[in-house]
């Protein structure tokens, strides 16, 4: 297996994003996701789930809800034929966290920490890998992380992230790069 990885952020990239997602119910998949982690795969990428989970520290959902939940999302994926590597989330917010997770983290985004977790789980090479995100703050962390090249979904985000990025309007996009540069 190749060291390198597909990072894809959940809630805009994945699902389309409802706000502190954590029921079955509410799970809209975007549009070519699927089809994109299997070209990335049949390419030798590991696909690796990075997520902030503000709502968990905001005490909107727990951990064991967030753990259901994505547990679910990887039998939606088998289904499709497509296995995530790893989901790794960052549960805590270091302004609107609540007791034990009312506090700043190397694995939240902009911070790097989930995506060096994927080198030492799996030896990654992070010059080597790409990010899938919807925020400034994928960017920035991918950026930090020196990735190879990380694509930014439109529609979240209202201004122009800092930093070195492709915009892009569907993940079909992202899968033809993939295609192309192998």
């Amino acid at each position: 297996m190749s060291g390198r990885a597909l990072f894809l952020d959940r809630d805009g990239v994945i699902n389309h994003e409802v706000g502190y997602l954590h029921r079955v119910e509410d799970v809209r998949f975007v549009d070519g996701i699927f089809s994109l982690c299997r070209t990335a795969a049949g390419l030798g990428y590991r696909l690796i789930v990075v997520t902030n989970q503000a709502g968990i520290a905001r005490g909107f959902y727990s951990e064991a809800d967030f753990d259901a939940l994505m547990i679910w999302i990887k039998g939606a994926f088998r289904a499709e034929g497509v296995e995530l590597d790893a989901v790794y989330h960052c549960p805590f917010h270091p302004e609107h966290g609540v007791g034990k997770y009312k506090r700043d983290h190397e694995d939240r985004k902009p911070g790097t920490g989930m995506l060096r977790r994927g080198v030492r789980e799996f030896g990654v090479e992070l010059g080597d890998s790409v990010m899938v995100g919807d925020r400034c703050s994928d960017i920035a962390a991918a950026n930090a992380a020196g990735l190879r090249q990380v694509f930014l979904i439109s529609g979240t985000e209202t201004e122009a992230c800092g930093g070195e990025y492709l915009a892009v309007d569907q993940l079909t996009e992202v899968e033809e790069w993939l295609a192309q540069r192998g």
